[in-house]
């Protein structure tokens, strides 16, 4: 029998502690939405923190984590350069990471895609249509070929991303913008997904498509065991080598 995913879903969570209309939506936190549906598919799952110590991701948090999902916005440049090393490490071992809406100008997303990740955006709570460009692909399971958002923040393209190794969803907003708003990378050993929906102060982490994209994007990006790669000085060759003279 297959052990259950092991998931951290990470959260800044400072809005929620500041902002009452955000309190109101998420009393619990942003992460509790995401960490209570996440466990009721029989996941296993942590919650942390940037004000937990070492934001919640100590060595070994992070080891006993196949996938982390990581959701911030006004904090992160708080988020300590020795804690992104260590779980840029982790990618590259293998641990997956779900990077959620603004996230994008997170330290650790900006490290792994080495680019601004910078982009367009527009508060006007506008109706936000996504659209499954590839219905084939484990993230888009148990989708229609699109679905709405009632109220969303907008976000526009230029995307400042390096093209995705697959692009899952395009969003188009009432505004007119276009977004590419469903991205999948491969660092090291690693898998990497962004998903833009996600605003703090509207409730898009209770929409069951959301919920839905999240838990797909979690089980394709948890770790596959695969060869263990050596890397340095190949001693001795695989095959003989015959010198000539």
């Amino acid at each position: 029998m297959q052990n259950p995913i092991r998931v951290t879903v990470w959260n800044e969570y400072r809005h929620e502690l500041v902002n009452p209309k955000v309190a109101a939506i998420y009393p619990a936190g942003i992460h509790a939405p995401i960490a209570a549906h996440l466990q009721a598919q029989g996941m296993v799952v942590r919650t942390a923190t940037l004000d937990e110590p070492e934001h919640g991701l100590s060595a070994e948090v992070l080891e006993q984590t196949d996938v982390l999902t990581w959701w911030g916005h006004r904090a992160h440049k708080e988020v300590r350069d020795e804690v992104v090393d260590r779980i840029q490490q982790r990618v590259l071992q293998g641990m997956g990471l779900i990077v959620l809406h603004s996230g994008h100008f997170s330290k650790i997303f900006k490290r792994l895609m080495g680019t601004s990740c910078d982009l367009k955006w527009r508060e006007n709570n506008e109706r936000e249509r996504i659209w499954v460009i590839e219905p084939g692909h484990p993230i888009a399971a148990g989708l229609n070929e699109h679905f709405e958002i009632p109220q969303a923040e907008t976000y526009g393209e230029p995307f400042d991303i390096p093209a995705p190794d697959t692009l899952v969803f395009v969003s188009w907003f009432q505004g007119g913008e276009v977004f590419r708003s469903g991205c999948c990378y491969h660092r090291g050993k690693g898998k990497i997904f962004y998903f833009r929906p996600g605003h703090e102060t509207l409730p898009i982490y209770y929409q069951a498509e959301v919920l839905q994209v999240i838990t797909n994007s979690v089980r394709w990006a948890t770790p596959v065991d695969g060869p263990k790669i050596h890397f340095g000085n190949l001693k001795p060759p695989l095959e003989q080598v015959l010198r000539e003279g």
